[in-house]
């Protein structure tokens, strides 16, 4: 049975103090000099800033008793609360600023990092993970903001502190203004909490959105979309999930804004009230006439600071417990195997009673599948669209675990290699393979990266691949750069592109399985038909380390040649053996092989 939910809800998220110290312990690492520097000297800014209502009841007092010494005191506190203010202000925010370079570049990587070390495609395909990791990704810029937001925070609740005290040394009661203070706070750490939520439940409608777009935008689907005329229906779908979109957020947004109005009536009710207290129920001197009025007021303004900061903060933080969340993901499926991969194979590949259903969803893409992959065999998968063929590849390659069953290699569990450590002895190409923009040799040679820049090695996985027709055809040979949006950059066909992507799937010399999932579709039946007769010669003249050879096509008259071929059918295995056995058989290969045969004739 699928053990994986369908979806994720905010009780997923890790808890926001374990977010914030994991962070503030990441933001440490990348620069503990700048970190505690920028950290108090920002703090340290706000305090003179706080006291300016003191010195302003000095100066009143001094004025109102003719006292010059008292009047030059509380002059010069309030030019050194500004200058130093200000000095501090600007030192600290340059160190933050650099600070916040230097922590950007760190948490970008982090994050690129951690999405490339899970072993599976999970997170690339489960559209509810998906979702949030657009709004990760989209949020890195607020992880760098996460430490001044937290800063502020701290600061604007010093001035707060500050304020309050002056605000009590004229009359206690004046403590009770912090009451009319915590609705703001109250809501706008909520409204964060609310409309962020919202925005990962509408995630869906932004992504098609941005898809829309990009097909609108796009050089790929450029020609396309004129000669089809479909230019103003994109831009119109494309208007309607942005309009989907905004409706759920922005109805969240005005919700949170009434609630957020209101906590502000609440406070400043509160304030007037203060005012009104001290200025006509007290029988106190101009000076504290006049520091309740500025204290008063600067506590309006700290505490619309420290809402700002908190609120600002609280969306940090949701981009921190996502930051978080994707740590544990990526510990989860982190490498535990050590058992050691054969340096060749004696006995070959067997699954036995495999199942699969995709995480999330509740439909077996393959059921009880058994199945001999013999040492040094060519085997090919043929079936209809959504026969399971790719799902099939990926178990083989360790995309995914069985959700039932097992797959053995000689006897050993696959479960029990580490992923990498299996990987580094595959070699594949894929339908859809990628379009690397490099130098053509680099495009070729990252298919091994121990070995990139050996331009023998590349010059033989061309040759295998069947591409060097098109390293002929270049400008600059395996030195010209791909892609047309680059200086000098050369424009390849979909064809060329897919033999530098075969010859780039081909670049190991030595692996124990190599796997072909229709990586020649954007070329004719012959070309294919030639390139498999290769590739399957290949595979048996490496017959020392055992080779299996996986070929996956529609093209059924190119898969005559496999050592077993094994048809696919509603998810399970319909049938398999030979070519000459199968189509003696008079089953579904032989129907289907018959069909494409007539085509051609």
């Amino acid at each position: 049975m699928n053990s994986y939910r369908t979806g994720l809800k905010d009780d997923d998220l890790p808890g926001v103090t374990r977010s914030l110290l994991r962070s503030m312990r990441l933001g440490y690492q990348a620069n503990p000099v700048l970190l505690i520097g920028s950290f108090s000297l920002m703090v340290a800014s706000w305090i003179p800033m706080a006291l300016g209502a003191l010195w302003l009841k000095l100066l009143i007092n001094g004025v109102a008793d003719h006292d010059n010494g008292r009047i030059r005191l509380a002059t010069m506190g309030i030019a050194g609360a500004a200058a130093g203010g200000w000095l501090l202000g600007v030192i600290g925010s340059r160190l933050q600023s650099r600070f916040r370079d230097r922590v950007t570049i760190e948490l970008e990587a982090h994050v690129a990092r951690l999405q490339a070390t899970v072993s599976t495609l999970e997170h690339h395909e489960r559209p509810d993970y998906l979702n949030r990791l657009q709004l990760l990704r989209n949020m890195v810029f607020l992880l760098d903001h996460l430490y001044l937001a937290l800063f502020g925070t701290i600061g604007t609740a010093g001035q707060l502190l500050v304020t309050v005290g002056l605000l009590m040394s004229i009359h206690p009661a004046l403590a009770l203004l912090l009451l009319a203070a915590i609705p703001p706070v109250w809501v706008s750490t909520w409204r964060a909490s609310v409309e962020r939520r919202t925005e990962e439940d509408a995630q869906p409608h932004m992504r098609l959105a941005r898809h829309l777009f990009d097909l609108g935008t796009a050089a790929g689907p450029g020609k396309e979309v004129r000669t089809t005329g479909t230019q103003n229906r994109l831009v119109g779908q494309r208007q309607a999930a942005w309009s989907r979109w905004y409706a759920e957020v922005g109805a969240a947004r005005w919700s949170s804004a009434g609630w957020y109005a209101l906590a502000w009536i609440v406070f400043g009710l509160g304030y007037v009230a203060a005012v009104v207290f001290v200025a006509s129920g007290l029988d106190r001197p101009p000076g504290d006439v006049l520091l309740a009025l500025a204290a008063g007021a600067n506590l309006s303004r700290f505490l619309a600071s420290t809402v700002g900061q908190v609120d600002f903060l609280r969306w940090a933080l949701d981009a921190s417990q996502r930051l978080v969340w994707l740590e544990d993901y990526a510990a989860a499926h982190a490498v535990h195997e050590d058992a050691p991969v054969p340096a060749a194979l004696s006995d070959g590949i067997h699954l036995d009673d495999v199942t699969f259903a995709y995480p999330g969803t509740d439909r077996n893409v393959l059921e009880h599948v058994s199945l001999d992959l013999k040492a040094g065999s060519v085997v090919a998968l043929v079936g209809e669209n959504g026969a399971g063929k790719t799902t099939l590849v990926k178990l083989l390659c360790r995309f995914y675990d069985p959700t039932q069953g097992r797959i053995t290699v000689d006897g050993t569990d696959l479960r029990a290699f580490p992923p990498d450590g299996w990987r580094s002895r595959l070699s594949g190409a894929f339908q859809d393979f990628f379009q690397f923009e490099y130098l053509a040799g680099r495009t070729v040679g990252v298919g091994d990266v121990a070995r990139a820049d050996d331009l023998v090695a590349v010059g033989t996985a061309v040759e295998r691949g069947g591409a060097a027709s098109v390293v002929e055809q270049l400008p600059k040979g395996l030195g010209t750069q791909l892609g047309p949006t680059w200086n000098d950059g050369v424009e390849l066909s979909i064809g060329q592109w897919q033999k530098l992507a075969l010859a780039r799937g081909l670049m190991r010399d030595e692996p124990l399985l190599a796997v072909l999932d229709e990586p020649t579709a954007a070329l004719d039946a012959e070309t294919e038909h030639d390139l498999f007769e290769r590739f399957a010669a290949q595979a048996r003249s490496a017959s020392a380390d055992g080779r299996i050879t996986v070929l996956v096509s529609h093209r059924f008259s190119t898969v005559r040649m496999a050592d077993l071929i094994v048809v696919l059918d509603g998810n399970r295995i319909a049938e398999s053996g030979s070519h000459d056995d199968l189509v003696a058989k008079g089953g579904l290969y032989a129907e289907l092989y018959e069909m494409q045969a007539q085509a051609y004739r």
